[in-house]
């Protein structure tokens, strides 16, 4: 039964991904546009934590927890957005 298994998985296609002719430019320019505003909201992201940190130095203690532990989550997405192409690129 596996050696059936292993014939029939064996001769189904895998065909590469090809975009539809005159789309892949659009779509280019598209998803670059959304990495951009990405990583621009990230930068954006930082710069509110620091703020927040630095408003809550005074007395307002958890204000500066909350900017801090926003750091290591705007890091993550900045790392998820940086290698997205790769990640989706190995399973292609």
């Amino acid at each position: 039964m596996i050696t059936l298994f292993h014939i029939l998985a064996g001769s189904v296609p895998n065909p590469a991904p090809v975009a539809p002719p005159g789309l892949s430019p659009d779509i280019s320019t598209l998803l670059s546009w959304w990495k951009w505003g990405a990583l621009i909201a990230g930068v954006f992201g930082l710069i509110g934590c620091g703020a927040m940190m630095a408003i809550g130095r005074r007395s307002r203690s958890a204000l500066a927890a909350d900017g801090a532990a926003g750091i290591p989550w705007i890091l993550a997405g900045l790392t998820l957005i940086a290698l997205a192409s790769g990640i989706v690129g190995v399973f292609m």
